[in-house]
């Protein structure tokens, strides 16, 4: 497993809330959800989106926004019209006044707005949780950034819309790979585009000797791995290794595999019927001790209590 992935296929980012928004101007929304990441396509019409840091962005049909959390934005037809609908944690949505306006605003399957039939069509898919595995990779993002569909393809885009249209038995599965699809098209090419900001290892990835080395590491976290192994697993020395993974990197290989094995844990923990010893052999600790040892280290948690804190937010 690889960053990307343990961002997106985490116990807790599971179950991913999309729906297909529909308004009539005027509107304005203001998202206090807090969620850690949200992708929204506008499919018809065009929006603003008014970030609470930086200059509001109008996006056009086609355009695909992705909003990092926790951080405050707004969308809206103007960038002046005030909100009238506020989206609070847990999707929770309401007037100004506090009245819920979940039922009034319900559209049909998997609709909501303000108009049956409004000029503007947006998808919006939020993440409410993430897996702490990809945290690196999220926290590279910049808390708002636009793509065009056509740079990502159209195609997973297009069978979400469709997906939303109708309710089937499996379809909450469905929309979540729908939407890991689109997103993990969208972060590819962000991070592609955007090299210079992108975290080390994933600039690495390419390298001819540290690319490999980082695939045996974040897919065997289990194996008791050594610098010499991985070298010879390779094709290099060790020296070669260990000098040129921490000019890309920036840490060395050992310290990136306890980072990456810990916070592997702290997604395993989350698993139903998961126990702190079962997952610290899965991650390459002797004893479920070794392991809290180390993730209490990390985390400034023990492994029960980061679990028990984690899943009561």
């Amino acid at each position: 497993m690889d960053p990307l992935t343990g961002l997106l296929d985490s116990p807790r980012a599971r179950g991913a809330f999309v729906i297909r928004m529909v308004m009539q101007a005027p509107w304005g929304v203001r998202v206090l959800d807090r969620a850690p990441l949200t992708i929204a396509a506008v499919t018809a019409g065009e929006a603003w989106v008014s970030p609470s840091a930086g200059e509001p962005r109008l996006l056009r049909r086609g355009e695909i926004a992705v909003c990092r959390g926790p951080e405050p934005y707004d969308l809206s037809d103007r960038p002046d019209t005030q909100p009238e609908v506020i989206v609070h944690p847990g999707q929770r949505c309401e007037d100004r006044l506090g009245r819920s306006l979940e039922e009034p605003f319900m559209r049909g399957v998997r609709t909501w707005g303000n108009s049956p039939d409004g000029d503007l069509e947006m998808i919006v898919g939020t993440y409410e949780h993430l897996g702490e595995s990809g945290r690196r990779l999220l926290d590279a993002l910049p808390p708002f950034f636009v793509v065009d569909r056509n740079d990502v393809g159209p195609g997973a885009l297009d069978l979400l819309a469709s997906e939303l249209t109708h309710d089937a038995p499996g379809q909450t599965l469905v929309l979540d790979r729908l939407l890991d699809l689109v997103t993990v098209s969208v972060l590819r090419y962000w991070f592609d585009r955007h090299g210079e900001d992108a975290p080390g290892w994933w600039r690495a990835a390419t390298d001819p000797v540290v690319g490999p080395a980082l695939r045996l590491l974040q897919h065997n976290p289990g194996h008791s791995w050594t610098v010499a192994e991985v070298a010879s697993e390779v094709g290099v020395s060790r020296a070669l290794l260990a000098r040129r993974f921490n000019e890309l990197v920036g840490q060395p290989p050992m310290q990136f595999l306890t980072e990456w094995r810990l916070s592997i844990a702290a997604d395993l923990l989350l698993e139903p019927d998961s126990t702190v010893q079962a997952v610290a052999a899965q991650v390459g600790y002797g004893s479920g001790f070794a392991l809290s040892t180390a993730f209490k280290r990390e985390h400034g948690l023990t492994p029960t209590e980061y679990r028990a804190q984690t899943l009561a937010a």
